[in-house]
């Protein structure tokens, strides 16, 4: 039998809870530098693509070969800025949450299929391993109402409570960018924000902060597992 949410039904201009974690629930990130990379990545993939300034610094002759090459490794990446947004993710030590909207059916697995195999190389190259890095493909669940968009980025912002560290600090995490902390061209919390009228930013902290509902709220237990 399939592993729940491995089979996945993708439907375009629809929202999904991504998530996967380690093989054997090993570490997937060992210290600061594996989780900057991994959301350089994120970055890289979702920010628009300067296609004018990379050809730019191909044809420059006094851009050095290390530039040349960077500028053509970007060039022939994929990027998913027009077809992927990210509304709220949290990466933890031996796991990840994204909350995304995908514009088409495909667009989901092909992002998904290009970050776990550039992260992989990564991971394995400088840890001098082999094989798989992640349990399987990675896990998708459509989300299908309102509420459950609205407490699924609870969930996944309050992740790190979880490990009993403050979700306000932590610095893994879109949440900042709900509360203008930080500001990310490629996080998108507008289509959250939007939900709390004029004062979105501090009625979305209240309801971070709210917790009388948050254990009773029982319809989004088919959007999550126990990953840890």
């Amino acid at each position: 039998m399939p592993a729940k949410n491995s089979v996945k039904d993708f439907v375009e201009n629809s929202y999904y809870h991504i998530y996967n974690r380690g093989v054997e629930k090993r570490d997937i990130f060992m210290n600061e530098m594996d989780y900057a990379v991994f959301i350089s990545y994120l970055k890289i993939y979702l920010l628009p693509k300067d296609e004018l300034a990379l050809r730019n610094s191909l044809s420059d002759i006094n851009s050095d070969y290390s530039h040349k090459a960077e500028a053509l490794k970007l060039l022939r990446m994929n990027n998913f800025s027009d077809s992927i947004d990210m509304l709220a993710y949290c990466l933890m030590p031996n796991h990840f949450h994204f909350l995304v909207k995908q514009e088409n059916s495909t667009s989901i697995d092909s992002f998904m299929n290009s970050l776990a195999t550039r992260y992989s190389m990564y991971f394995n190259r400088k840890y001098k391993r082999v094989g798989h890095l992640f349990q399987g493909t990675y896990k998708a669940v459509l989300v299908e109402s309102e509420e459950q968009l609205l407490h699924l980025s609870r969930y996944i912002h309050n992740n790190p409570s979880s490990k009993g560290v403050l979700f306000q600090t932590y610095p893994y995490s879109s949440y900042g960018n709900y509360t203008n902390l930080n500001k990310s061209d490629w996080i998108k919390p507008k289509d959250i924000l939007t939900y709390f009228g004029k004062k979105g930013q501090s009625s979305y902290q209240s309801f971070m902060n709210d917790r009388n509902d948050y254990d009773s709220v029982d319809f989004i237990k088919d959007l999550v597992i126990d990953i840890d």
